[in-house]
C-alpha cells in the first residue's frame, strides 16, 4: 500500500531540448487515463509552452505501455453517482480542449501504445502524428452510451473521411496502426523502439525554424477551422449531457464495475 505522506509523482513529465518541449503523460499504472489532475497538468503544460519564447514545438507522448486510456472511468463514474461530492479540477476536460484548440505552435504526437477516447480524438488536434506499429486506438463512446468529444465529430471526418470517422466514432472497435496510417489518422509509423527518435527528429527540424513563422503558418491552417470546432463541441457537449446518467450510460458503468459486457438490449425503448 502506498504511503499517503509520500509525494505523488507528477501527472506529466516535462523535458526541454533543442526548443522542443516533450510532455509525457505520467500515470502509467492507470495506462495514463486522464483524471482531473492529469487534465489540469496537461493543460498547464500546453499553456506554459504557448507562452514560453524558448519553446518552438511540443511533442506529446505517454509513459509506459499506453499513450492515453481516455478519461478515468472510475473518476467519471463517481462524478455521475455523486455529482455534489465530485471535486472538479481547475481546467478539466473542457479546459484541455480549449488549450488544444488555441495552441499556436506545432503539436507533434507520438502514440506509443493504446489510445482510447481522448487518447484517440486528440489526434484531431495534432499537426503531425506518429504511431508505434504495436499501438491501437479506440473511440469507445457508444459502448459507454455517451456522445463523441473534443470536436471529433467534425475533425475526424475532415481528417480521415466520413465513413472511416463513422466507423471509429460509432463502432467502439479497435483500429490498429496500419489501418490508422491508411486512413490518414497518423502520418508515419515506427517500430516501438524507434518511435520517439522518429518523432523527435521531425519535431527538432520544425523547431529549427523561426517560431514567428511556425506560428503564422499554423494559424493560416487552423484559424478557419475554429468556428467549426466550437460548433461541434457545443453539439457534442449537449448530447453528452443528455446521455450521461441515462439508463444506457448507467448500465455501461455498472458493467465496467462488474467486469462484464454491458447489455443494452433490454433497456427502455430509445435508451
Amino acid at each position: 500500500m502506498s504511503d499517503p505522506t509520500e509525494p505523488q509523482a507528477p501527472s506529466v513529465l516535462i523535458d526541454d531540448e533543442a526548443r522542443v518541449r516533450t510532455i509525457t503523460l505520467n500515470r502509467p499504472e492507470a495506462l495514463n487515463a486522464c483524471n482531473e489532475a492529469l487534465y489540469d497538468a496537461l493543460t498547464e503544460g500546453l499553456l506554459d509552452a504557448a507562452q514560453d519564447p524558448g519553446v518552438a514545438v511540443v511533442l506529446l507522448t505517454g509513459a509506459g505501455r499506453a499513450f492515453c486510456a481516455g478519461t478515468d472511468l472510475v473518476e467519471m463514474a463517481s462524478r455521475v453517482m455523486d455529482p455534489d461530492g465530485f471535486q472538479e479540477g481547475k481546467h478539466g476536460f473542457l479546459g484541455l480542449i480549449d488549450a488544444l484548440t488555441a495552441f499556436p505552435k506545432p503539436l507533434v504526437i507520438a502514440v506509443n501504445g493504446i489510445g482510447l477516447g481522448i487518447g484517440a480524438t486528440i489526434l484531431g488536434f495534432a499537426d503531425l502524428a506518429f504511431m508505434s506499429t504495436t499501438a491501437k486506438l479506440k473511440c469507445p463512446f457508444t459502448s459507454l452510451a455517451v456522445a463523441p468529444e473534443a470536436a471529433s465529430s467534425f475533425l475526424l471526418p475532415r481528417l480521415i473521411g466520413r465513413q472511416n470517422a463513422t466507423w471509429m466514432l460509432l463502432s467502439s472497435e479497435w483500429v490498429g496502426a496500419t489501418e490508422a496510417h491508411e486512413m490518414g489518422l497518423v502520418w508515419k509509423l515506427a517500430e516501438p523502439d524507434e518511435l520517439m527518435a522518429l518523432a523527435r527528429s521531425h519535431a527538432e527540424h520544425l523547431a529549427s525554424m523561426p517560431i514567428s513563422s511556425l506560428v503564422a503558418c499554423k494559424r493560416t491552417i487552423t484559424e478557419p477551422l475554429r468556428p467549426e470546432i466550437e460548433a461541434a463541441r457545443e453539439r457534442e457537449n449537449q448530447a453528452f449531457i443528455e446521455l450521461l446518467g441515462g439508463p444506457a450510460n448507467l448500465e455501461a458503468f455498472a458493467a465496467f464495475a462488474e467486469g462484464r459486457k454491458p447489455d443494452f438490449a433490454n433497456l427502455p425503448d430509445g435508451a
